[in-house]
């Protein structure tokens, strides 16, 4: 899957195809799009990036195909450029939220014949090679294909496969859920400056603070709890945050607004 195409170049397939340039598997990025402001700014990115308001154009060669546009404009996007698609050669994947497999397969249709599909959910972060991609693939792909579809965004990110039915799940816990980190980053930020501390200083603080958590989950293979227990003393001033904390419905919070934003 060296060359990759994707229709839509807002917010997500904007930086899904910055990204893409600083893959070493895809060698050339392809991006269709109306909006001409959209497509010029990919270009001041990286001139070499192929742009075009023709979708039929941007589809043709490609190896992977990506659809990235809002789930109201999945079928008439597709019908813009489904007949230019070799579906015995070429791989699609959407990342269109809650549009499923099923839905996808009636807008592509052609006589009978589908391309191999698959569906992506990355969140915002695949801008700096950090997104949580989840991906699900159709009963019509091979596990080669799959293989080089995590490959390539194991690059961009982690890759996570899960069922069709686990999208919306994975959906609220990492698409929705960077931006109930960045609320807690907020937060954190506002009680230190209450605290005395500038503000500048003390988003670096809490950044450097999660990455150092998240480092430590992962080199330490633990769970969150024993971290806790690490820096828990008795009667000491770590526990009484939490317990304030939890007093004030913290985890019943972050439980419910990730349930909140399940999609079912």
């Amino acid at each position: 899957m060296k060359t990759v195409s994707i229709i839509g170049a807002g917010n997500m397939g904007g930086a899904i195809a910055r990204a893409l340039t600083q893959s070493s598997i895809v060698s050339k990025v392809k991006v269709g799009d109306i909006n001409e402001n959209a497509l010029r700014n990919l270009q001041n990115f990286n001139n070499a990036i192929e742009v075009s308001t023709d979708n039929a154009q941007i589809v043709q060669g490609a190896d992977l195909v990506i659809l990235a546009v809002k789930p109201w404009l999945v079928e008439p996007v597709i019908d813009s450029f489904k007949e230019k698609m070799d579906y015995s050669k070429q791989v699609f994947l959407s990342i269109a939220a809650c549009v499923s497999f099923e839905r996808l397969a009636a807008a592509l249709d052609k006589k009978g014949t589908l391309p191999a599909m698959f569906r992506m959910i990355p969140n915002t972060a695949i801008d700096v090679l950090q997104s949580v991609s989840s991906i699900s693939a159709h009963s019509n792909t091979t596990k080669e294909q799959l293989d080089q579809i995590v490959g390539i965004f194991n690059e961009l990110g982690k890759a996570f496969v899960v069922p069709e039915n686990q999208l919306n799940a994975m959906m609220a816990l990492s698409s929705c859920g960077i931006a109930y980190a960045f609320r807690y980053i907020r937060a954190a930020v506002e009680g230190a400056v209450e605290m005395g501390l500038y503000p500048e200083t003390a988003k670096q603080v809490v950044a450097q603070t999660l990455r150092g958590a998240v480092d430590l989950l992962e080199t330490n293979d633990s769970h969150p709890e024993m971290e806790i227990d690490k820096v828990t003393t008795p009667g000491g001033t770590t526990i009484r945050g939490l317990n304030e904390m939890e007093a004030n419905g913290f985890s019943n919070a972050v439980i419910k607004g990730l349930k909140a934003s399940l999609i079912k």
